[in-house]
């Protein structure tokens, strides 16, 4: 480890964790929702969503979660989404949430991930790695090392709630994901407001300018999903398609073409 890494303290906590494996004093598990391509009709990836074991939603465990077990979590939600997708027998990408403030380097912070992914038997290469506009990033190098670290290590990327958070597109200058989420308020009555349908056309530009694949995340109306088709868009997720299903992969709702 780096001098620099040693005088963060972010950073030597997640060292701390590492030697100790301190157990969390609560218990969370996953829902599913898959993102689907409707060029293809086919599910392109499945989100894991963390969820409280008595099916409460995502701020019931998010809630816990502090600064001094922040990395722990991070882990062990890497490892639940694993196990979990393995025993479902996930046939396709599997997209996971992250912290990148636990993240204090990212060769080293990957092993347990790579552990998980050779103890369940699902493939590592087939793992999403999603970080939120809106996470609050003091150190954006650090976040890019992340970003860096793991194209090398050949996962994917992706940058979620896209338009929710204050970066927007000066975001992609330093980071350029392999995919990108469009935010639910961007895509919320999108066939009724020309303002959002032209921001979205300037995202989808730049994306495609940038070889960036593209989904719609939130589409809950007929008219939002046909009005994304049209402008070009073809990967969506949302509860229009399917809503999360606890420990498990939900039916879809295809459209009628």
């Amino acid at each position: 480890m780096s001098t620099s890494d040693k005088t963060s303290p972010r950073r030597d906590t997640g060292c701390k964790h590492c030697r100790d494996d301190e157990p969390l004093d609560f218990s969370f598990t996953m829902a599913f929702q898959p993102i689907v391509n409707l060029r293809t009709r086919e599910v392109f990836a499945y989100e894991a969503l963390v969820r409280g074991t008595d099916g409460a939603g995502a701020a019931s465990v998010l809630g816990q979660v502090t600064e001094d077990n922040r990395y722990r979590f991070d882990q062990d939600c890497r490892a639940k989404a694993v196990e979990l997708a393995a025993r479902l027998q996930v046939p396709c990408l599997l997209s996971i949430n992250f912290l990148p403030n636990a993240v204090y380097k990212a060769a080293t912070c990957i092993r347990a991930t790579l552990a998980a992914a050779r103890r369940f038997n699902f493939p590592a290469d087939r793992i999403i790695f999603e970080v939120t506009e809106g996470e609050e990033m003091t150190d954006k190098n650090h976040l890019q090392s992340i970003f860096t670290e793991y194209k090398r290590q050949g996962f994917l990327t992706a940058i979620d709630d896209f338009g929710a958070g204050y970066s927007g597109l000066n975001l992609l200058a330093e980071f350029q994901p392999d995919i990108l989420k469009l935010d639910m308020a961007l895509v919320r009555n999108l066939h009724q407001d020309p303002v959002r349908e032209a921001i979205v056309k300037g995202v989808l530009g730049v994306c495609d300018a940038l070889n960036i694949k593209v989904i719609a995340e939130g589409v809950e109306a007929p008219e939002e999903l046909r009005r994304l088709r049209d402008l070009g868009v073809h990967l969506f997720q949302g509860y229009l398609l399917a809503r999360p299903a606890f420990e498990a992969l939900p039916p879809i709702n295809w459209p009628e073409d």
